[in-house]
């Protein structure tokens, strides 16, 4: 402790007063340790079990018994044991360890509200930095402020009061991270939530960690397929980079990341599902569905529900990056779907109010637009001298009504490298995905395609946009043109065509297959009620009668004119003989 004046005093407590030699001992340790002089002060504390605990300044010197079994556990913890030679170890241990004299800076309860707690003495305290409270509770420094640091509470307030106790744990917050976290379902902290035991983690990554730079990086060139026939030919989404989803509530938006994780089986890349703010049967489900498919081998989920404090919240998505960081350095591909960062802003400006910072714009912070450029500027396509490992990111953002303009989605969309707008009317007449073709865009574009996607794909993003234009126009006219009729039928044919179930993603040479033959308006005859079962029975079809073909191309990612001829020639031949077998039934 120190005095008014700023004389630097020692605090001695202890449940029996000191003999005059252990005085003695005191006071020239505190003479060496500080360069001078320190009058000490005994104080009786009958809650102290054996030993002393001497307190000078912020620092305090625990030699309690409680003190000594806390130092051994750290001592412990550092030695990392696999659980084959435990024992051993803990045996040597106990040999080798002795009490050193390290300085614990400890701090006191202030205040405490709900999911804030201000925390005095903790001088040398750093921003982000885990605090442990009494009864266990983990807090993280938030605020530095002259009076105290404020920081928030990843657990339940009710064991804390003003008074406890808090330590500094001289770590930043962080997560723990490995191979065995694929397949599980953990919490914000880590902590594993699906009752099959715990984790035995790699290594520990934290979980705020700059962004690679420039130097660091390389393009964008390899494509992360979503499998969904509408974004892959029109929005290609690269290994490397930051997607929006984007739309109203109930829209589809996250079945498109979940057919996108399903596409990955197989493929070598390592999933993250962060759920925020969600409820917690949403969740069961969602990985129920992925359990039942075999995508949960390579997937971790991270749940931060809506009944988790709004401080879990806000370090979930930072969290789950940190797990997709550690693949990423690994050389490996990961894909991370941030699930949803509007329930995202809506924690962070929850704490924000609590911690008593200025409201701006909508009653966020001023800083909301670096809570989100901070963590997606982390997704990038490492340099081969990395390990040329790639993190594309996913995040989602529910709009209100479509609008596009509000605040996080202006934000997020400025921070992201294209959005996939999904709305409402096109969902609700049954174009699923409802993919809306002018408000999507992919800032990557056709580097992101392979050559076959490329030259299959053609013009068909314009064809539609015309459609849609034509549509408008023609709306309220009777009387249409032979010419206007067909291309109307054909728009119609296309929008039928992108309409895919869900659970269902294509492989690329389906893809490829289905874009060419469109393309060569071979479907142009089709009915649209029976598009669905034209279009299962092409693909058979296909396949079936150029396996060879098929294979190339998912193999080589590449189709010939001759290909593209042969594919063509098949099949008009079946559209020919479906259409007449049709007409004869």
């Amino acid at each position: 402790m120190r005095s008014d004046r700023g004389r630097l005093t020692a605090q001695l407590r202890s449940a029996r007063e000191p003999t005059q030699e252990q005085q003695r001992r005191f006071g020239e340790f505190l003479t060496r340790k500080y360069g001078r002089k320190v009058p000490l002060h005994w104080e009786r504390d009958e809650s102290l079990r054996s030993g002393f605990q001497l307190q000078v300044g912020s620092d305090v010197y625990d030699w309690t018994l409680d003190g000594r079994v806390r130092q051994f556990q750290d001592y412990l913890r550092q030695l990392q044991p696999g659980a084959q030679d435990l024992l051993p170890l803990m045996r040597q241990a106990v040999e080798d360890w002795t009490l050193a004299v390290v300085p614990e800076e400890i701090g006191y309860v202030l205040t405490v509200d709900g999911e804030i707690a201000t925390v005095d003495g903790l001088d040398h305290a750093q921003y982000g930095e885990i605090l442990i409270f009494s009864g266990g509770v983990k807090g993280m420094v938030q605020d530095l402020r002259r009076n105290g640091v404020s920081c928030v509470l990843f657990g339940s307030s009710e064991s804390i009061s003003a008074g406890s106790i808090v330590r500094r744990t001289l770590k930043t917050a962080g997560m723990p991270v490995g191979q065995d976290f694929l397949g599980r379902v953990v919490d914000a902290l880590g902590v594993p939530v699906d009752g099959r035991g715990r984790i035995q983690a790699e290594s520990y990554r934290p979980i705020e960690s700059p962004a690679p730079g420039i130097l660091d990086r390389q393009p964008v060139n390899a494509p992360m397929e979503t499998g969904l026939l509408a974004i892959d030919a029109m929005f290609p989404i690269g290994r490397g980079q930051r997607e929006l989803i984007i739309g109203d509530r109930q829209t589809g938006k996250t079945a498109i990341a979940l057919d996108t994780i399903l596409n990955q089986k197989g493929k070598d890349v390592v999933c993250v599902y962060v759920a925020i703010g969600q409820k917690t049967s949403s969740v069961a489900q969602l990985v129920d569905n992925l359990s039942r498919r075999g995508a949960m081998d390579y997937t971790c989920v991270i749940n931060a529900s809506a009944g988790s404090s709004a401080a879990l919240q806000y370090i979930a998505p930072y969290a789950g990056c940190a797990l997709g960081e550690y693949f990423m350095h690994q050389g490996r591909d990961v894909l991370i779907v941030y699930d949803d960062l509007s329930k995202h802003a809506v924690a962070y400006r929850a704490l924000s109010l609590l911690l008593e910072r200025s409201p701006g714009r909508e009653a966020y912070p001023g800083d909301v637009f670096y809570l989100h450029s901070r963590l997606l500027e982390r997704s990038a396509h490492l340099s081969d001298e990395l390990g040329g490992g790639s993190m594309t990111a996913l995040p989602i953002v529910e709009t209100q009504a479509g609008d596009v303009s509000a605040y996080i989605p202006t934000n997020i969309i400025s921070i992201t490298d294209g959005q996939i707008f999904l709305e409402s009317d096109l969902f609700f007449s049954g174009q699923r995905p409802a993919v809306n073709v002018g408000l999507s865009v992919s800032r990557v574009g056709g580097d992101a395609q392979t050559k076959a996607m490329k030259s299959a794909a053609g013009a068909i993003r314009l064809d539609l946009a015309q459609y849609r234009e034509m549509e408008v126009f023609t709306q309220f006219s009777s009387d249409l043109d032979e010419a206007t009729k067909r291309q109307l039928a054909y728009g119609q044919g296309l929008m039928r065509l992108l309409r895919q179930p869900q659970y269902a993603p294509l492989s690329q040479h389906r893809q490829v297959i289905l874009l060419v033959c469109a393309m060569a308006h071979v479907m142009q005859d089709v009915p649209l009620e029976g598009m669905d079962a034209f279009r299962t029975a092409l693909l058979e079809h296909l396949e079936e009668g150029a396996p060879e073909l098929c294979q190339r191309i998912d193999r080589t990612g590449k189709l010939s004119d001759e290909d593209r001829g042969e594919l063509t020639g098949m099949a008009r031949k079946f559209a020919e003989q479906y259409l007449a077998a049709e007409r004869r039934e």
